[in-house]
């Protein structure tokens, strides 16, 4: 752990992501084998070798429905981001549906044990082909979980397409079955067995052996199917589930499939429940922690069984393993758990000299495992084991967030659950790139935008000593598309933000939880208040300790659901919206900045941006002429152009009812009661691409699409790493149609003075002003050669940037994140692709045909450029470079260990190869 302070100390350089990040895949491939199982508890990855098969979309699939929907009228999805939702429509079932076999699965959630489901009598599908063992699914494709069919594309083009742009002009549409047989030994005989699904987009169903077993709609849930009834033992047993992904179900790119892990658990009938053990920390000091631990025992025997239940608490390492000898025991406690049923126990244990979690960089992210051993007679039944981490958390309305006694300025992003080119196929060592990247740049904080993630994405933030936010609906009972959230809120909301709390909060990086995002419902006065207050009692049930929260855009100081929540999260109203400015007189929600209202209002509330920013713009594309001040909407006369569909990177430009980043600091600056906020947003994402409907992703990203930084990037790091010495210099300076002309240069620093050099001629010093965050030279005549900045600080010397006009592109140079493959089926290597001059300069504005091929026990699993424009499939093994960049996506295959040759080739050019190795 003292390693990772090393890494991320405020006033080191940052120069570890490599070595982090390799430490993180090598984490995550010895993950893919449970090490840890005993003989009373398995937990198997079911990832391996699925038959899979999607219905043509343009077909009827089969009518083994969950539910009927209502008829779509209107299926545009280009409205703004903050339109108001509108009122739900309601149809009733004319034909089977098989909603009451499915609504039994969530009833462990459901707290009113009246309000619980009874399964009907009968087996739906069970004459289906499909579900039945002995059907020859051989011509169906093979493939690996985590799975998003959708990601390889085609996209969709133009208008009245089947999905648009807002869901990301991919074929996540449609219904899909996915098999499995699994082989059940004859001493199983008597375990119980459970499928363990951590997310399937969306309204999965199982089936084994063809009996129907149950099924969960959320497509963002992880949940428990019991196959115990249905296993066979000492034979195969045939899984199938069914998915059904709805056309007009999201704002953003959903993704397709089982896109997260799926396991198999096999217990002895009385076991620690489904995420049924919780940590507390009931009191911290330096020299002890008092913790309370609860535990959910079932018996699923036929009998009464008096269990003993035992809990050793050790250190943890970074992956969330003991080590050492037990710090720490909670005495035998013993319960009368009746047959086919639950009790809950719970004690007391003192850790002496606590090791506490804490964000970095300020703090270490240490943890604890604690493992939980039922007994009964003498014989071990079971042994859970559940990491956590012990920290102090306070929420002050006039200073902000305190971890462990230090104020914690949140310096966040908002994140969808897309990898980019990968899709919504959850893969760790993707997750990890991402999160490091945003910790370079000064990023301590992750809002999940608007959904639960996949479980070791909280592993991740555990480690890295991320806060995190942990959020559920982006819909109440009002919908914001045609087939979203909303059409199984009324049945499913209890159980799925039940199910979040539980399986999340024994992770110390969740500090909040939030429980809406921009409903509908903050428009509808008492009503909406009263389903505010619903959810909010079920979050304090499950966690009275944590915050609950709901993200608003148009709910006012004065409105009944602001009084709801705990902390008062406002998304862009504290900078205000479309207020002053360039901003004045646009059309849709027009608020002032207010931050000062909420804070007059509830004098005892802390208040957070949950969204701010939601500034626009295109890696390496500069246009002109460039805005005169800090902050305006993209329009084709400012900053934007349709007909290349790319938006400036001078980085002043937002949606219409957002701010530049400068506007936001100024904003958070003026403020300081503010606890900070979450940029919208941290990586571009598929889906939504405001303000051009006809591309593919988001150009909101602080990172582009692929993983390269934008000019925003080093603006934030300027301003979140004060202490990191750092200068970045823009546009670049290869502009021969421009010569003599007008070429603004801007300069990010964290330093307070710089000045500018035109081919050694000083162009002058100036100095930021108050609430200025770039230093700007809007007067330079673009002449070639070399522009440099040297940045002060206090009046010394503290950074400089050097940018050059390039000779015409010469060659291709490639770099890999990492160069030593684990052959586990899940790493991966992330390889740039550069376009550069004889002199290795890359060439800023080279778009030049690439191609790539490899050779050797691996396989090209995406490429990409950042370009939100690119309707180029993601599979492609030709691309575009854009602005001088291209990403490359290996895998070396599975088991197969060997070196792995990677070339890239491009008419004209020099071309290049790197090698990888498969171990």
């Amino acid at each position: 752990m003292i390693v990772l302070f090393e890494l991320f100390h405020p006033k080191r350089r940052f120069n570890g992501l490599l070595v982090l990040l390799l430490a993180f895949s090598q984490a995550a491939a010895a993950q893919h084998t449970d090490t840890r199982q005993t003989p009373a508890r398995e937990r198997i990855l079911l990832n391996e070798g699925w038959k899979f098969y999607r219905y043509d979309p343009a077909t009827t699939a089969d009518s083994l429905i969950y539910d009927v929907r209502p008829e779509i009228k209107e299926s545009k999805d280009d409205g703004p981001a903050d339109a108001r939702p509108t009122e739900a429509a309601r149809i009733a079932a004319t034909r089977s549906i098989l909603k009451p076999w499915i609504m039994p699965t969530g009833n462990n959630f459901i707290k009113d044990h009246a309000k619980r489901y009874k399964r009907p009598e009968g087996n739906p599908g069970d004459n289906f082909a499909f579900v039945q063992s002995n059907f020859n699914d051989q011509t169906w494709e093979t493939v690996d979980l985590p799975h998003d069919w959708a990601i390889k594309g085609p996209f969709y083009k133009g208008e009245g397409t089947p999905v648009g742009g807002g869901m990301g002009r991919l074929p996540v549409q449609g219904v899909a079955w996915y098999r499995k047989a699994i082989d059940i030994p004859a001493a199983d005989a008597g375990k119980n067995i459970f499928l363990d699904v951590d997310g399937a987009m969306s309204y999965a169903m199982v089936w084994l052996n063809g009996k129907l077993v149950g099924g969960w709609p959320y497509g963002y849930a992880s949940w428990r199917v019991d196959l115990t009834p249905y296993i066979i033992p000492g034979a195969k047993n045939q899984l199938a589930i069914r998915v059904d992904n709805p056309a007009n179900s999201a704002r953003w790119y959903p993704g397709a499939g089982i896109y997260r892990n799926v396991w198999l658990v096999k217990t002895n009938p009385v076991h620690v429940g489904q995420w049924g053990t919780t940590v507390i920390t009931r009191s911290i000091s330096p020299a002890a922690a008092t913790l309370e631990l609860k535990t959910i025992i079932d018996n699923n025997s036929g009998t009464a069984v008096n269990a003993a239940i035992t809990t050793q608490v050790y250190l943890a390492n970074t992956d969330g393993r003991k080590t050492g000898q037990p710090i720490a025991q909670l005495p035998a406690q013993q319960a009368m758990v009746p047959s086919s049923a639950s009790d809950t126990v719970s004690g007391m244990l003192t850790i002496p000299h606590p090791e506490l979690w804490g964000p970095l960089p300020q703090q270490v992210p240490h943890r604890y495992v604690a493992i939980t051993t039922v007994s009964a007679k003498g014989k071990v039944l079971d042994k859970y084991e559940t990491v956590f981490g012990i920290r102090d958390v306070r929420f002050d309305p006039e200073k902000g967030v305190f971890i462990n006694g230090e104020r914690i300025n949140i310096q966040g992003v908002n994140q969808h659950h897309d990898l980019g080119a990968l899709g919504a196929a959850f893969n760790e060592r993707a997750a990890a790139r991402q999160l490091m990247l945003l910790r370079e740049m000064g990023c301590n904080a992750i809002r999940m935008s608007h959904n639960p993630p996949a479980p070791e994405l909280l592993n991740l933030t555990d480690k890295l000593g991320f806060l995190v936010i942990d959020e559920v609906f982006d819909s109440w009972e009002l919908k914001k598309t045609p087939h979203d959230f909303h059409l199984i809120f009324p049945e499913w909301h209890e159980q799925d933000l039940r199910a979040m709390i539980r399986r999340d909060r024994n992770h110390p990086s969740v500090i909040i939880w939030s429980f809406g995002n921009e409903v509908g419902e903050q428009y509808t006065g008492e009503k909406g208040a009263a389903t505010a207050k619903e959810l909010y009692t079920i979050t304090k049930e499950e966690d009275p300790g944590r915050p609950a929260t709901i993200a608003m855009n148009y709910a006012k100081p004065d409105m009944p659901i602001t009084a709801v929540p705990d902390i008062i999260s406002l998304n862009y109203q504290g900078e205000g919206i479309r207020n002053g400015g360039a901003y004045a007189g646009l059309k849709g929600i027009s608020t002032p900045p207010l931050f000062p209202a909420f804070h007059n209002k509830f004098p005892g509330k802390m208040i957070l941006s949950t969204e701010n920013a939601s500034a626009l713009s295109s890696r390496g594309e500069y246009l002109f002429p460039v805005f005169s001040g800090n902050s305006a909407p993209v329009r084709d006369t400012m900053g934007g152009s349709s007909k290349i569909q790319q938006v400036s990177a001078y980085e002043l430009y937002s949606v219409d009812f957002g701010s530049s980043a400068d506007k936001v600091f100024a904003t958070m600056d003026q403020h300081p009661f503010v606890a900070g906020g979450f940029v919208w947003t941290g990586w571009d994402y598929l889906g939504e691409p405001t303000p051009y409907y006809s591309a593919r992703s988001s150009y909101s990203g602080i990172i582009d699409l692929a993983g390269f930084k934008k000019d925003r990037f080093y603006l934030y790091q300027s301003y979140w790493r004060p202490d990191l010495p750092m200068a970045h210099l823009l546009p670049h300076w290869n502009w021969p149609g421009r010569i003599g002309q007008v070429t603004p240069v801007h300069v990010f620093t964290s330093g307070d003075e710089a000045e500018l050099f035109l081919n050694g001629k000083s162009l002058g010093k100036k100095k930021k002003g108050l609430h200025e965050y770039r230093i700007r030279w809007d007067d330079v005549k673009y002449t070639p050669g070399e522009l440099k900045v040297v940045a002060y600080k206090n009046g010394k010397q503290w950074a400089e940037d050097i940018v050059k006009t390039t000779g015409t592109a010469f060659q291709l140079k490639l770099s890999a994140d990492h160069t030593s493959l684990q052959t586990n089926g899940s790493d991966l290597a992330f390889i740039t692709v550069r376009v550069t001059d004889k002199n290795g300069l890359m060439v800023p504005q080279a778009k030049n045909l690439l191609s790539f091929s490899i050779e050797g026990p691996g396989e090209i699993v995406a490429t990409d450029n950042g370009d939100a424009s690119s309707l180029v499939s993601f599979a492609s093994t030709e691309r575009e470079a854009f602005n001088g960049l291209c990403l490359l996506i290996v895998r070396a295959k599975r088991g197969m260990p060997g070196a792995i040759k990677i070339k890239a080739k491009s008419v004209g050019l020099q071309g290049a190869e790197i090698l990888l190795t498969g171990k």
